[in-house]
């Protein structure tokens, strides 16, 4: 099978793993405010040359950003999720 070396349109979806429903690869693509997701190889190199594509795409800043950082343990992205909402819903109820 020859693999593209370009994203699929907008009206190719996969199921997302963390998400647990359909989405495009422009949504992966932007997920982690701005950055695609840390998953997004994984999703999508079946599909096409992801690991090349984004290569070629992200600044090597960015790529260490997305990829290479080490990982926060579930418990504290957990406490961190939970701050965050706290923080928008006094925010939203001033």
């Amino acid at each position: 099978m020859n693999k593209d070396s370009s994203p699929p349109g907008e009206d190719h979806e996969i199921r997302c793993p963390r998400l647990g429903h359909h989405i495009t690869f422009s949504y992966c693509r932007v997920e982690n405010k701005g950055l695609p997701c840390f998953k997004i190889i994984d999703c999508w190199y079946e599909h096409f040359m992801i690991e090349d594509f984004l290569r070629k795409d992200l600044k090597p800043e960015e790529w260490e950003k997305v990829f290479n950082r080490p990982k926060k343990p579930k418990i504290l992205s957990l406490v961190e999720l939970i701050e965050e909402a706290k923080k928008r819903t006094q925010e939203e109820s001033q």
